[in-house]
C-alpha cells in the first residue's frame, strides 16, 4: 500500500468530518432559535420529549448540539432532568440518520450531487441573503465528496483481496464472545481518539463492504462507537455544572445498558436485521463467485445503518419507561457540591470544551449573564444589610455586631472580585465565539451582551463603593446618621432595589410581563429624589441638623444609588435592543 493511498484515505476522512461539521453548523444557524422554541414547547411528557430529541437531532445532525440546548434549558428551569433524559434518548435515534447518509454514499456514486451542491452553494453564499443555505449545501457537498473519495480509495486499496488484512481478521473467531468484546472495545477507543463517530463508522463501512471485515465484528465496532462518544461527552462535562454532568452520565447509562442487552441476543438480532436488508450472513467466499460475494458484501453498509437505527429505537423503547429510575440513579451518583457556590467564583453555564457550536454558545452566555445580574442584586441586598447593622448599633460597637459587620463587608469585597472575574471570563468567551462565522442577528446579540456585562460590573463597583463608605463611617467611629437620613437612604435604596428587580425580570427572559417604561419611571423617581435630597442636605447642614462631613458621606451614598440606577437603565437598553426581534 503506497503512502499516497494512505494520505488519500486520511484526507477523505478529514473531508467527511469537515463537511459534517459545516453542514451541522449551517443548519443550526438557519434553525437555531426555532429549534430552541420547539425544545421548550414539545417536551410536555417523556414520549414527546423523545420525539423532539429525534427530530431536532435529525435536523441539525448533531446530538451534541441537542444535548447542550437541553442541558441549558434544565439549568434555566424550563425542563426537568427527566424531560432532558427523554430528549437525549431521542437524540440517539436522530443521530442514526448520519449512518444512512453514509451508507448511501458508500453504495452509490453521489459525486454529481456534491458538485451540484458546491455550485449552487457558492452562488447562495455570495448572494448573502441565503448564505446559510449555501453553507449547508457546501457542507453537504464536502460530506458526499469525502464519502465518494473514501469509497473509491477503498476500491483502489482492494481490501477484499489483501491477504495480510484478511488473515488478521480471520484469526478472530466470529462466534466467540471474546472477539465481540475486543472489537467493541476497539470501536470505543478509536471513537474516543478520533473524536468522531462518523469517521469510525465510515472506516467500518469501508472494511465491511469490501468483504475484509465480517459483519459480527463490524457491528461490534459500531456498538463501541456508541460508548466512545459518551466517554468524550462525560469528560467534557467534568468542568460543567451538576445538571450537565448528570445529563452526560444519563447518556452514557443509556448506551451502556443498550450494549449489555444486545450482547445477550447478539447473533440472532444481527441475523434478523440482515434478513430485512437481504444480506446473506452464511455466504462463504469460496462457495460463490467473487462478483456474487462482493455484491452481497456491498449490502453491509445498509446492514450497519439498519442495525444502528433498530438498536437505538428498541433501546429507547425499553428505557423510556424507566426515566424516573434513571434520574434517581444519576442524581445519586452525581451529588451537588456542598460548598456555597455563591461565595465561589465559578461560571455555571459556560464550560470549556462542552460547547462546540457558536450559535448555541450565545444561549449559554445569556444564561451566564442572567446569573451575573442576579448576583449583583444579591450584592446590593448585602449593602442594605450592612447599613442596617451600623444603624442598630448606635450605642457603641459591640463585639458581636462588629464581627457581623466585618464578616458581611468581607463578603461584599469577595462579590466585587467575583463581578470583575465574571466580566472578564464572559467577555473572553464571547470574543472566542465572535471569531466564528455567525449570523448578523447573533453578532448583534454578542455586542449587546458585551455592553450588558460592562454595566453589570459597574453595578458591582457602585455596591462596593457604598460598602466602603459605610465601613469607613462605622470603623472610624463617626457619628451615626440622624433618623431622617436613615429614612431617606432606605427610601432611595428601595427605589434602587425596585430597579434591579425590574432588570432581573427582563434578564430572565420574561419579556411578555416586562414593561420597559417601568424602568425609566423608576430612574426618573431616583433622579428627582436625589435632587430633592441634595437641596435638603444643604438646608439641614445650615440648620446644624448634622455636620458637613456627615452630609458629605450621606450624599455619597445617595449619589452612588443614582449612578447604580443609571447602570440598570443601560443594561435594560442593551438587552431590549438585542432581543427586539425575539419579542
Amino acid at each position: 500500500m503506497s503512502i499516497w493511498v494512505i494520505f488519500k484515505l486520511l484526507g477523505s476522512l478529514a473531508l467527511l468530518m469537515f463537511g459534517m461539521k459545516s453542514m451541522s453548523d449551517a443548519l443550526q444557524k438557519m434553525a437555531g432559535p426555532q429549534l430552541r422554541h420547539v425544545l421548550g414547547a414539545m417536551t410536555t411528557n417523556r414520549f414527546t420529549g423523545m420525539l423532539t430529541g429525534t427530530l431536532v437531532t435529525a435536523s441539525v445532525q448533531s446530538s451534541t448540539a441537542t444535548t447542550v440546548m437541553t442541558v441549558s434549558f434544565v439549568n434555566a428551569g424550563l425542563l426537568t432532568l427527566a424531560q432532558a433524559i427523554s430528549v437525549i434518548m431521542g437524540a440517539n435515534i436522530g443521530t442514526t440518520l448520519t449512518a444512512w447518509i453514509m451508507s448511501a454514499g458508500m453504495s452509490f456514486d453521489v459525486s454529481i450531487i456534491s458538485y451540484v451542491g458546491f455550485f449552487v452553494g457558492i452562488i447562495l453564499i455570495y448572494m448573502k441573503k441565503h448564505r446559510y443555505i449555501g453553507d449547508f449545501l457546501f457542507g453537504l457537498g464536502l460530506l458526499l465528496l469525502g464519502l465518494t473519495t473514501l469509497r473509491l480509495t477503498g476500491n483502489e486499496m482492494d481490501l477484499g483481496h489483501n491477504e495480510a488484512l484478511l488473515s488478521f481478521f480471520s484469526s478472530f473467531d466470529p462466534q466467540s464472545f471474546l472477539t465481540t468484546l475486543l472489537f467493541l472495545l476497539l470501536g470505543g477507543v478509536l471513537t474516543f481518539c478520533v473524536q468522531s463517530s462518523a469517521a469510525v463508522m465510515a472506516i467500518t463501512m469501508i472494511l465491511c463492504s469490501s468483504g475484509a471485515l465480517p459483519i459480527y465484528q463490524g457491528i461490534a465496532l459500531v456498538l463501541g462507537e456508541n460508548i466512545g462518544t459518551t466517554v468524550t461527552s462525560n469528560l467534557a462535562a467534568l468542568s460543567a455544572n451538576t445538571q450537565a454532568r448528570r445529563a452526560a452520565l444519563a447518556h452514557m447509562f443509556f448506551n451502556v445498558f443498550g450494549v449489555l442487552w444486545i450482547l445477550v441476543v447478539f447473533q440472532p438480532f444481527i441475523r434478523m436485521v440482515c434478513g430485512w436488508v437481504g444480506y446473506d450472513v452464511d455466504m462463504a467466499k469460496d462457495a460463490v463467485s467473487p462478483d456474487a460475494f462482493l455484491a452481497n458484501a456491498a449490502k453491509l453498509s445498509f446492514v450497519l445503518a439498519a442495525f444502528h437505527t433498530t438498536f437505538n429505537v428498541i433501546n429507547a423503547g425499553i428505557l423510556i419507561w424507566f426515566i424516573p429510575q434513571i434520574e434517581r440513579f444519576v442524581c445519586w451518583v452525581i451529588k451537588p457540591k456542598k460548598a456555597d457556590e455563591e461565595e465561589d467564583f465559578r461560571l455555571h453555564f459556560i464550560t470549556a470544551g462542552f460547547m462546540k457550536t457558536p450559535e448555541l454558545s450565545v444561549l449559554e452566555a445569556q444564561k451566564e449573564i442572567q446569573s451575573f445580574s442576579e448576583r449583583m442584586q444579591r450584592m446590593f441586598g448585602m449593602v442594605q444589610e450592612l447599613l442596617n447593622i451600623g444603624k442598630s448599633d448606635k450605642s457603641g460597637k459591640s463585639d458581636k455586631s462588629e464581627q457581623e459587620f466585618n464578616k458581611l463587608y468581607t463578603r461584599i469585597e469577595k462579590y466585587e472580585g467575583i463581578s470583575d472575574n465574571m466580566e472578564l471570563e464572559i467577555a473572553k468567551y464571547l470574543e472566542q465565539v465572535s471569531d466564528a462565522h455567525l449570523s448578523d442577528e447573533t453578532k448583534g446579540k454578542i455586542r449587546a451582551m458585551l455592553r450588558e456585562i460592562s454595566e453589570l460590573e459597574s453595578i458591582g463597583d457602585a455596591c462596593y463603593n457604598m460598602a466602603r463608605t459605610i465601613s469607613r463611617k462605622y470603623t472610624q467611629k463617626q457619628d451615626h446618621f440622624i433618623e431622617q437620613q436613615y429614612s431617606h437612604l432606605h427610601q432611595m435604596m428601595g427605589l434602587t432595589e425596585d430597579a434591579l428587580t425590574q432588570m432581573n425580570q427582563l434578564m430572565s427572559g420574561r419579556k411578555e410581563s416586562y414593561d420597559v417604561n417601568r424602568t425609566f419611571n423608576i430612574e426618573n423617581e431616583i433622579n428627582n429624589f436625589r435632587n430633592q435630597l441634595k437641596a435638603q442636605n444643604i438646608v439641614d447642614i445650615n440648620n446644624h441638623a448634622y455636620t458637613y462631613a456627615e452630609g458629605t458621606v450621606y450624599m455619597d451614598l445617595i449619589n452612588e444609588c443614582e449612578k447604580l440606577g443609571d447602570y440598570v437603565v443601560n443594561v435594560v437598553e442593551a438587552r431590549m435592543g438585542s432581543r427586539q426581534k425575539d419579542a
